[in-house]
């Protein structure tokens, strides 16, 4: 703790990451995987929907400079929180960006301790260990957190999700609240099924 007592309140913060993110590597090495060397992590807004999304991950082909870009929501105090939302974004870039919330992703996540719903992972048992040994050396999160009840401009209207037919083309736009709710729509051709959509679910910790 005593070098980050000179520093500003954002090299704080900063640095606790960077920290965070050494020690993480640590850690996935520890159970077989390696965490890119040109990843960075930053608090910040990812694109979309700041107040539900806690990370972000983009994958180094989006980066002028090659870099994995990751974005941990400031809307978050809590430490443990914190460390378990780097965990999950530190799984996509382990993964390339290449599957999502499935298959690689999953696995990788479940092995360095996350669980539950993997489009909004939770800490398990390791990553608790983990997070309680790095706050115990590195100190509590040295920051805030920001409240969307009193963020600048005004509200953004519901944005609709595409859903389109595999069969045809037919497109139609609904809803999260449906899609979490009842899931795709079915296609006007009654022989076609079920339309297919990107949107993989709610999303309270990542994208």
């Amino acid at each position: 703790m005593n070098n980050l007592v000179r520093k500003s309140p954002s090299m704080l913060r900063q640095t606790w990451l960077e920290n965070c993110l050494a020690a993480m590597r640590k850690h996935f090495e520890k159970h077989g995987f390696e965490v890119p060397a040109s990843t960075r992590v930053s608090i910040g807004f990812g694109y979309g929907r700041a107040e539900k999304i806690a990370g972000q991950c983009w994958a180094p082909e989006s980066s002028s400079d090659k870099h994995c870009e990751i974005f941990v929501s400031p809307s978050s105090k809590d430490a443990t929180d914190i460390i378990g939302t780097l965990a999950h974004e530190l799984c996509h870039a382990v993964d390339g960006n290449k599957n999502g919330h499935k298959g690689a992703f999953k696995r990788i996540a479940l092995a360095i301790g996350l669980t539950g719903k993997m489009t909004s992972t939770v800490n398990g048992e390791i990553m608790n260990a983990f997070a309680k040994e790095f706050i115990k050396k590195n100190g509590d999160y040295p920051a805030g957190s920001l409240s969307k009840l009193k963020g600048p401009g005004k509200k953004q209207g519901t944005r609709l999700i595409k859903c389109e037919c595999p069969e045809c083309g037919y497109t139609v736009r609904t809803t999260r609240k449906w899609l979490d709710e009842l899931g795709p729509p079915r296609c006007a051709v009654a022989k076609h099924g079920q339309m297919n959509s990107d949107y993989e679910g709610e999303e309270g910790e990542d994208e």
